[in-house]
């Protein structure tokens, strides 16, 4: 699809702010930039990159090329964007298992916080907490209350299912358990379409999964949707409380965002994440990415930089309690 910007209103919209940078980085870019995307194409970080970069090109004035390099869920293109050049003609599309690799991965080696610099947190998805709807229990406060009497009764936790072990699904499910203080099992399928036609036919009798993947089910009335993931309610599904709401400070979200390597120059950044802001402020772009499940965010590097650090965190930590890895 080809984007049609008016080229006063850009000029409009970023010339104060580039009249204000340092010549280097009005000198920039030169050339062609190259945006790695390390996952295989189709899936919903390329969707993202490819609905983003026609704009961000013509937000710069530059061709931007989408460079899929797939391999170990993410490793290898990420490893190859590290060992770029830091002069932001090679960027890094990045979604939530970049901030997961290092500690699920030996071969990935490296630091989601130390070795890249934030340009732009673009969206973010929430997960949701369901139940098959043979479960007597519509809210979290009943559901509790079943899973902990199961377990009394047999030993075992109430069987959740996971897209497999290392998955948003798997680690989101272990930090709902700790913040519930509640046993339940994870049931690995491989990918997660097996696995919420197992949560379908009543194989199990829960799962967390992306609220734009559950949608349908909901609506439908085949699934409860018992709480998302998110700090407070999403438009997708306005009448599910947070569970936040009931266990403060709970969030489990996917996103997406993009980074540059280390020593980057600040200027550039600041070029690049002005170019993106614009590029998510027009209307169909924000529609694209909001009917795909995204909460568009636009956010600074600052901002950011805040949630790679506390993404890093929060999962290193459930992992480490897991003993979790995957080579």
């Amino acid at each position: 699809m080809i984007f049609v910007f008016s080229r006063k209103f850009l000029l409009a919209t970023l010339s104060s702010f580039v009249c204000a940078l340092p010549l280097y980085a009005q000198d920039y870019p030169a050339r062609p930039v190259h945006v790695i995307v390390p996952i295989t194409p189709g899936g919903a970080l390329d969707t993202t990159a490819r609905m983003v970069v026609p704009g961000l090109s013509q937000a710069i004035g530059q061709p931007v090329v989408v460079d899929t390099r797939v391999g170990a869920g993410g490793v290898m293109g990420t490893r190859q964007a590290l060992q770029a050049a830091p002069d932001g003609y090679t960027l890094l599309m990045i979604f939530d298992s970049f901030a997961t690799n290092p500690y699920l991965y030996k071969t990935a080696q490296y630091d989601p916080v130390k070795d890249f610099v934030p340009i732009m947190l673009i969206s973010r998805s929430p997960q949701v907490l369901l139940l098959h709807p043979d479960v007597p229990a519509r809210n979290i406060k009943d559901f509790l209350s079943l899973a902990r009497s199961a377990s009394t009764k047999d030993g075992t936790g109430m069987d959740f299912a996971t897209a497999g072990p290392g998955t948003s699904s798997r680690l989101s499910l272990e930090l709902f358990k700790q913040a519930a203080q509640v046993d339940l099992t994870a049931v690995h399928y491989k990918g997660g379409n097996p696995a919420i036609s197992g949560l379908l036919g009543g194989q199990v009798k829960g799962m967390i999964v992306q609220v734009s993947v559950a949608m349908p089910h909901v609506k439908r009335g085949k699934l409860i949707a018992l709480g998302v993931s998110s700090a407070k309610r999403t438009p997708l599904l306005p009448d599910v409380p947070p569970i936040a709401d009931t266990f403060p400070g709970f969030e489990a979200q996917g996103w997406t965002g993009i980074l540059a390597p280390a020593a980057t120059p600040r200027s550039i950044i600041d070029k690049l994440n002005a170019a993106l802001k614009y590029t998510l402020a027009q209307p169909d772009v924000k529609a694209r990415l909001e009917a795909q499940g995204s909460e568009v965010v636009g956010s600074t590097p600052e901002v950011f930089g805040t949630w790679l650090r506390g993404e890093s965190e929060k999962w290193s930590r459930i992992i480490r309690n897991l003993k979790l890895t995957l080579d």
